[in-house]
């Protein structure tokens, strides 16, 4: 296996604390289509609507922790993105551009009947989230964005071009998985990914297991596929300003987004910007400090 890409693997194996294990017994389902892909999501609480949108290989329950910790305020909302678990797996290419991506958000956000969420996003759902919080069709719809370890695409572009070798190898991955049948290479951990909800019980590793079966990581690589330029080859391209409050978490450990694209984040955002770094804290920070980000969050959404 590419040594990039065993390195992004060996990131996923984070085991997870056990407070929030029996939530996918309690949460509501809902599909809502998007231009005839069924998108799957889940619901529980009651009040202002958190939507959090998972990166790539995860799926809704990567949120566990933080929908069982705000639950009690907010009504907490994650969606299966396309390609994972239960939403659909539409083939080609092109069926994961970013323009289907927003669209898949959209959709959830007109089924849940409100004029506005705050986005919540990692990784991938990341990626997606930016664009759609700055596209014209869509910024009015987010009132807040709360953004896990994916900087922001001008920013890391820039980042990119100015780093070093080394810099630009912990990226090579994105280039790997262009490559047609890379996701058997991932595909193969993924049942080791289950071993992080180990300490939740093995009803809730059934549950994992079951979901990562029903996900095709072949499809979910089109996401670098349809969208490698809008990310990794940006270059100096200009994007609108983001117009509303951010909060940006940043685990100093991720190898794949270094935290040199935090630089300048604030010339892109016209709002408050909160930003909390952990330096001890990988790629997954929902899962490697859960209450830590459960806790900051409660505070920023109460005061914004």
């Amino acid at each position: 296996m590419n040594r990039t890409v065993a390195a992004v693997v060996a990131a996923l194996l984070i085991a997870v604390p056990a407070t929030a294990a029996d939530l996918f017994e309690r949460v509501d389902h809902h599909v809502v289509s998007n231009d005839g892909v069924d998108i799957h999501y889940v619901s529980t609480g009651q009040g202002e609507v958190l939507l959090f949108v998972h990166g790539f290989s995860h799926f809704w329950y990567v949120w566990n922790q933080q929908m069982e910790g705000l639950s009690d305020r907010y009504r907490t909302v994650a969606m299966d993105t396309r390609g994972a678990n239960k939403s659909g797996q539409p083939e080609g290419v092109e069926s994961y551009s970013l323009e289907h991506l927003m669209g898949d958000i959209d959709a959830v956000i007109t089924d849940l009947g409100v004029d506005q969420v705050t986005l919540v996003a990692h990784d991938w759902g990341g990626i997606v989230s930016w664009y759609y919080t700055m596209d014209e069709r869509y910024r009015s719809k987010v009132s807040r964005l709360v953004m896990l370890n994916l900087t922001h695409p001008m920013s890391f572009s820039r980042a990119l071009a100015e780093g070093t070798d080394q810099q630009r190898q912990n990226v090579q991955y994105a280039k790997d998985f262009q490559n047609p049948g890379a996701g058997a290479m991932i595909e193969g951990y993924a049942q080791q990914l289950v071993q992080r909800y180990a300490s939740q019980g093995d009803q809730t590793v059934q549950f994992v297991r079951d979901a990562y079966a029903r996900s095709d990581f072949e499809k979910l690589l089109n996401y670098y596929r349809a969208n490698y330029d809008a990310y990794w080859g940006l270059g100096d391209t200009e994007l609108p300003t983001i117009q509303v409050p951010v909060l940006q978490f940043h685990g100093l450990q991720d190898t794949a987004l270094d935290k040199d694209g935090l630089n300048r984040t604030w010339d892109r955002i016209a709002a408050d910007y909160t930003l909390v770094t952990y330096p001890n804290v990988g790629h997954d920070i929902q899962l490697e400090v859960p209450d830590r980000v459960t806790a900051t969050m409660r505070w920023w959404l109460a005061s914004h």
